[in-house]
């Protein structure tokens, strides 16, 4: 897997909430109405697209994306996405890398609610982001503001061309209704709803990351902070799914090695009210939930007994000395 590079220039919602388009996390493109030239799934792949001169194949030019034929009719072309989860869109990137003369002039993007099965001629489409001009070789961050959560998107393009990766950042949805008081649930997985309120430096790693499902697949797949050259450590806060009584934890260093940090430690609270931007202050007073522990390499290591009965808790600090990387968090507990 190729490192994601961080764009300095992004949007706040791309390093705070989850890819809702992403492959590994079950999305999937569903239809188009044309990808003659690059088919439609490789606008989802995770990693950055790439351009390789030369690279050919039977239809021509090799290009990571999708793109379609010269439309010489009317009209526009369109492909239906199936998100991983259900989910509320906080912003999108419409990234058009690598296409220069074959990119569309413009392009709009539509949502649905489907319960059960794939969109059809009767569903209901809400246009979320309204026809938008683009550029060539360029990424198109655009934040949405609808509170709806949505199960497909139907990405527009005026009239036709090539877009290299769709990216659809936002929060999923998950119902709680019914579920069990004393089942352990990992309140910081981003598919239960997690999400990253901010961290204090994500220079080779962003720290949403550690929200992630399975294991960090390489060095890469992880939250990784600068080297620091100045006193303290530093920090990431995440609010979770849900109010919960954290019971477990697990802090796994898979692949970090010579970099891992030397020890970590949590603080936790019931936050109410405020914003997210206050609660970075708010969090250095926190109590503690987990005192300072000494980490090891390439390694999870999980916490129980160590953990102080804190009660309900909404959202964690999760502080690491001094510096490093970590792959993944998990913050197992019971609904509050």
């Amino acid at each position: 897997m190729a490192l994601p590079t961080l764009d300095p220039n992004a949007p706040d919602f791309t390093r705070r909430f989850v890819n809702l388009a992403d492959p590994r996390l079950g999305a999937q493109a569903l239809e188009a109405s044309d990808d003659f030239f690059a088919p439609k799934e490789r606008m989802l792949n995770p990693e950055p697209a790439v351009f390789i001169p030369g690279k050919y194949d039977d239809h021509g030019k090799w290009m990571d994306g999708w793109e379609t034929r010269r439309k010489r009719s009317n009209g526009y072309d369109w492909c239906v996405v199936k998100l991983a989860r259900p989910g509320v869109i906080k912003g999108l990137d419409l990234d058009t890398s690598h296409f220069t003369g074959n990119f569309p002039p413009a392009a709009s993007v539509e949502g649905a609610y489907v319960a059960d099965g794939a969109p059809n001629a009767s569903t209901q489409w809400t246009e979320i982001v309204p026809s938008t001009s683009l550029n060539g070789n360029s990424h198109h961050y655009v934040e949405v503001s609808s509170e709806q959560p949505f199960t497909h998107l139907r990405v527009n393009i005026y009239p036709d061309g090539g877009i290299a990766r769709l990216r659809v950042y936002g929060q999923p949805q998950v119902d709680w209704k019914g579920a069990s008081r004393s089942e352990l649930f990992d309140l910081a997985a981003m598919e239960n709803g997690a999400y990253l309120v901010g961290a204090n430096n994500q220079h080779f790693g962003v720290a949403s990351t550690l929200l992630m499902p399975g294991r960090g697949v390489n060095m890469g797949d992880g939250w990784e902070t600068r080297r620091r050259r100045e006193p303290g450590n530093d920090w990431a806060i995440i609010a979770l799914a849900q109010p919960g009584i954290i019971k477990k934890i697990e802090v796994d260093t898979a692949h970090f090695k010579g970099n891992y940090p030397d020890r970590c430690s949590f603080q936790a609270a019931r936050v109410v009210g405020g914003t997210d931007s206050s609660l970075v202050t708010q969090a250095m007073f926190w109590p503690v939930l987990l005192g300072e522990q000494k980490l090891q390499m390439d390694k999870q290591h999980y916490y129980e007994s160590e953990l102080e009965a804190l009660g309900p808790v909404t959202h964690v600090r999760f502080n690491i000395f001094p510096d490093g990387g970590v792959s993944r968090v998990r913050l197992w507990g019971t609904l509050a």
